[in-house]
């Protein structure tokens, strides 16, 4: 039977984007207002091991990540560009249970407004969808890093889900192509990073 409420929405801001969930009825790009997309969570079980973990994206509270931004390039950004996905009724508790798992570590759900620019002008998308948003004390949280030292974590780690960079390329472009004015400013510098270090190896050999 399928659910009589409000529509299950989650709003994908990481891996979510480019693998999205299961029984997806329809997608919204938009972005969130007072939140900070940062590659803090560390990584033991997918783009790392237990003993050289990699870097993925968490997405924290602005006024939470300042505590911990001291190394931030970016401390002035606030939104965080994503998809919204409406979820098939029939299969809402399934997708629920699939994203519990998935997002286990050190993730908490919130509910929260997507919003878009339409003829220039900013408004609500969607209203209280739901979201993974990161916990500072969750065991894997590592917190702000310089960006030199996490650019090169990120390109040497590897995991059984594949190598750490090619998860911040992936990100990278899946964003860029989300709307016009899609942006990640850290992000996109990391990236640049990354091709200088895959520059670099490449001129070595």
């Amino acid at each position: 039977m399928g659910s009589i409420n409000a529509p299950f929405v989650v709003f994908g801001y990481g891996s979510l984007i480019f693998k999205p969930p299961p029984h997806v009825q329809s997608q919204t790009s938009g972005f969130l207002k007072g939140y900070v997309r940062r590659f803090a969570q560390k990584s033991h079980d997918h783009r790392g091991t237990p003993e050289n973990p990699g870097r993925v994206v968490t997405l924290i509270h602005k006024e939470d990540w300042d505590r911990f931004s001291q190394s931030d390039a970016f401390p002035n950004e606030d939104i965080v560009w994503g998809i919204a996905y409406t979820i098939d009724p029939e299969y809402e508790a399934e997708v629920r249970d699939y994203l519990d798992y998935r997002e286990k570590d050190g993730y908490t759900m919130e509910t929260l407004h997507v919003y878009t620019i339409e003829n220039g002008i900013e408004r609500i998308a969607i209203q209280d969808a739901f979201c993974y948003v990161g916990r500072p004390d969750n065991p894997s949280f590592i917190g702000s890093e310089p960006l030199e030292d996490l650019a090169q974590r990120i390109w040497v780690s590897e995991g059984p889900s594949g190598r750490n960079k090619e998860y911040l390329y992936r990100l990278a472009e899946s964003v860029r192509q989300l709307a016009p004015a899609s942006y990640d400013s850290h992000l996109f510098a990391l990236e640049e990073r990354l091709r200088d270090l895959d520059e670099t190896a490449s001129d070595d050999h």
